[in-house]
């Protein structure tokens, strides 16, 4: 292969790592100036997203790095999401002080890892990925140093973090020993005659390290604590790109290494969807605050999308994606209408101090009531079509008592989605919000405004682009 093929192959990540570099050098050398900044880091990002659409289909370093539809598809909306986490945290961050240039390079470095997550080809390289998606994303949960509650969500994420790292490394290892290869195309070859247990046992503990990136019950209790101290661009972030780089890396692995042995895998997926729905549905139920709240939310969301991945086969796959990318469409609007609003110079954050907000900021208590509804899956919004998708290929599979179990969570989760409306539009107000600087907030209600009519239109554009992406990665 020349030394241009193999650059255009991974030209998003030779963008994201010199950009990284050079911009790490300028923030340590130079007062930083927060717009120019924040400008150069979203554009870098912008042109890895154009890059990874420009790479050509193939192989590099020896089949540990994939270039497929499925791996571009998740890439530009992994970093056009980190674009939105950057623009919208930096102004967030300066308002309380915490204004440092090190922000934006943890973005792009998360992102760097989360696109090759998705490009995985073999367990290695699988192992590193994770690893650097995982590590500046500690950081960022402890990013406001001074605040108890951040440096203890850092803390927290960073060990249990590090205790399923080792699961997973242990699963990988296992799989390698009996399989004899770390590549995905050759474990499917050596186990196509029959999966032995100590590969099984291996896929086992893959599965669950991987689990614990998406918060999938039951290796889930790390999320609310850090989500509630995390700072709130931070969840934004944490919430949407992550969990989409972890399903498809997952569904990578179960279809190009496993894809004979479905029966083997589906059990697993099947129970952590279950749990994981009844776990988001049922403890969300007692949240005041939304960080909380949307923690369990997205627990529940995450088995949605393991329901659809179950299913198996392109269907199933193309559910998954669909689902994960209205997904990220939705909280990352939800999160945009968050980081605009305080009340008496602090971060609304609980369930009451919504009370009223239609009175007082009638766009954004218009937007967050679609997302609200998206989540919930009230048509016309996107979240009723993503739904519709996961249940349509579990069902296909023979998997109907799975969908009517996830369709009862969905009828129990509606609770705290509705309350939420509820209190916006019906309670009163109980004190005036405070604006924060113009700029800050014309950029931040503008995400918002613009995330609105997404979740109506958004799976217009990604419904073709899911099929074409599952097809190519079932193809493989």
């Amino acid at each position: 292969m020349s030394p241009f093929h193999l650059l255009a192959l991974a030209a998003p990540q030779v963008v994201l790592v010199t950009a990284a570099l050079l911009l790490l050098v300028w923030g340590a050398f130079q007062p930083y100036t927060g717009r120019l900044f924040v400008f150069a880091a979203a554009a870098v990002l912008v042109a890895a997203a154009v890059a990874a659409v420009a790479a050509p289909p193939g192989r590099a370093f020896l089949g540990a790095l994939i270039v497929d539809k499925a791996a571009t598809f998740a890439e530009v909306i992994i970093y056009l999401a980190s674009v939105v986490a950057i623009v919208l945290g930096e102004p967030w961050f300066a308002r309380r002080g915490v204004k440092r240039f090190e922000y934006p390079v943890l973005v792009i470095v998360a992102a760097l890892g989360m696109g090759m997550m998705c490009r995985a080809g073999d367990l290695i390289s699988l192992f590193v990925a994770i690893e650097l998606q995982s590590l500046p994303l500690y950081i960022l949960a402890a990013f406001s140093r001074d605040d108890g509650k951040s440096a203890e969500a850092g803390l927290k994420y960073f060990v249990l973090g590090a205790l399923s790292s080792g699961i997973l490394l242990y699963g990988a290892s296992l799989i390698y020993g009996f399989a004899g290869s770390t590549h995905f195309d050759a474990i499917s070859v050596s186990i196509s005659h029959g999966i032995g247990n100590g590969v099984l046992l291996g896929l086992v503990f893959l599965i669950c390290g991987i689990a614990f990136k998406v918060s999938a019950a039951p290796f889930h209790m790390w999320t609310p604590d850090v989500y509630e101290g995390a700072p709130t661009p931070v969840v934004g972030f944490f919430v949407g790109a992550p969990k989409l780089a972890a399903m498809v890396l997952l569904a990578r692995v179960l279809t190009e290494s496993f894809g004979a042995q479905v029966f083997q895998w589906r059990q697993i997926l099947v129970a952590m969807a279950i749990l994981s729905v009844a776990v988001g549905a049922f403890a969300g139920l007692r949240q005041t605050n939304l960080k909380r709240l949307w923690a369990y939310s997205s627990i529940a969301n995450v088995g949605y999308a393991l329901v659809g991945l179950a299913a198996g086969g392109p269907a199933g796959v193309q559910s998954m994606m669909i689902y994960m990318a209205l997904y990220v469409v939705d909280v990352t609007g939800f999160f945009a209408c968050l980081m605009a609003l305080s009340r008496g110079g602090k971060p609304m954050e609980t369930m009451a101090d919504f009370a009223g907000l239609v009175r007082e900021r009638p766009g954004l208590a218009v937007a967050m009531t679609a997302f609200a509804l998206s989540g919930l899956g009230m048509p016309p919004f996107s979240g009723l079509w993503g739904k519709y998708y996961v249940f349509k290929a579990a069902m296909g599979a023979g998997l109907a008592p799975v969908a009517v179990i996830a369709l009862i969570g969905s009828v129990v989760a509606a609770y705290y989605y509705l309350r939420l409306i509820k209190v916006m539009w019906l309670d009163p107000t109980p004190g005036p919000t405070d604006a924060p600087p113009i700029e800050a907030t014309a950029v931040t209600y503008a995400a918002a405004m613009f995330a609105f009519p997404a979740v109506l239109i958004a799976l217009v554009f990604i419904d073709p682009l899911a099929h074409s992406a599952a097809l190519g990665l079932m193809q493989r």
